[in-house]
């Protein structure tokens, strides 16, 4: 089953960016998953349980790391990804 996901992540930190690039760049790490990226949104899709097994453990270390964030998301049946 395919899923897509928009996430935007807000650091509570005064200096954000780099929490939310470092974010970004992990996503883009997993070579399983197609991951695009604009000024409001990050959409990430691919498998289902590949997806979220990722954005787990890829919160997680970013709670970890960076310590508090909001995380909103929005989960989409499919693959709605633009065909290339």
């Amino acid at each position: 089953m395919k899923l897509t996901v928009e996430i935007s992540k807000y650091p509570l930190h005064q200096d954000y960016i780099p929490f939310i690039k470092d974010f970004i760049d992990r996503l883009n790490e997993h070579k399983e998953l197609k991951v695009i990226t604009n000024t409001l949104s990050t959409q990430v899709f691919g498998d289902y349980d590949t997806v979220m097994a990722v954005l787990s453990a890829e919160i997680k270390r970013s709670y970890e790391q960076f310590g508090k964030a909001i995380f909103v998301c929005k989960f989409l049946y499919g693959d709605l990804s633009p065909q290339d």
